[in-house]
């Protein structure tokens, strides 16, 4: 008879009971890391609480309908940059592509990677209102006192007119607010990739030409 004690049928239950328990757990834990960049992805797609949509080509289809645009920028807490619009407002055609900046500036003494979440208001506008190139796609790094312009095209798809909670609205905001990344650890070797340092802050449309900026 061996000396240590025998498993029962009880333990057995109760051990296969909370490795179940455990593997629920971790389930949960993995679920929950995998939805946010899938809910991302559902809002990028359907344009879902504001979310504008994201598209990688420009629009086919212009229609005779024009739309203000007013673009604005925050910075949340513990982040020492300075970030904002580079033009307040821009008239666009519907179904026209165009080209607006950001600026920012790390005001910090060590270089820092952020991130930039964005929104559209009012909602349903979040279904038409199309970025098909934008310095939020990706973590932006900037070096001490670095300064650049970040860019973001845009078109409103033309399908907008046939909604009628939209036959009344014509203005639409877009918001954007930086964070600081998670992850600092690369910040000193990096530097803001999306932002070319020689572009105009002017508002320009797909064929190139400036569009009204306020």
């Amino acid at each position: 008879m061996s000396g240590g004690k025998q498993m029962t049928g009880r333990d057995r239950r109760n051990r296969n009971v909370l490795m179940v328990l455990v593997l629920v757990v971790v389930g949960m834990v993995g679920a929950a890391y995998a939805a946010v960049p899938l809910y991302r992805i559902f809002c990028a797609a359907t344009g879902y609480q504001g979310t504008p949509r994201i598209a990688s080509t420009n629009s086919s289809q212009t229609v005779n309908r024009m739309v203000t645009v007013t673009f604005t920028a925050d910075v949340a807490k513990g982040l020492g940059w300075h970030f904002q619009p580079k033009q307040h407002q821009m008239r666009v055609q519907v179904g026209k592509s165009y080209l607006a900046f950001y600026e920012a500036e790390n005001l910090e003494k060590v270089p820092v990677t952020a991130r930039a979440t964005y929104n559209i208001s009012p909602d349903p506008f979040a279904s038409y209102f199309t970025k098909t190139a934008c310095f939020c796609f990706t973590e932006q790094t900037l070096q001490p006192g670095q300064k650049v312009d970040m860019p973001v095209s845009f078109y409103i798809d033309a399908d907008m007119v046939k909604d009628q909670t939209l036959s009344q609205m014509n203005d639409v905001t877009l918001s954007y607010t930086f964070f600081r990344a998670a992850d600092q650890g690369a910040a000193a070797t990096k530097v803001g990739a999306a932002a070319p340092t020689g572009a105009t802050g002017n508002g320009v449309s797909g064929n190139g030409q400036k569009s009204s900026v306020n």
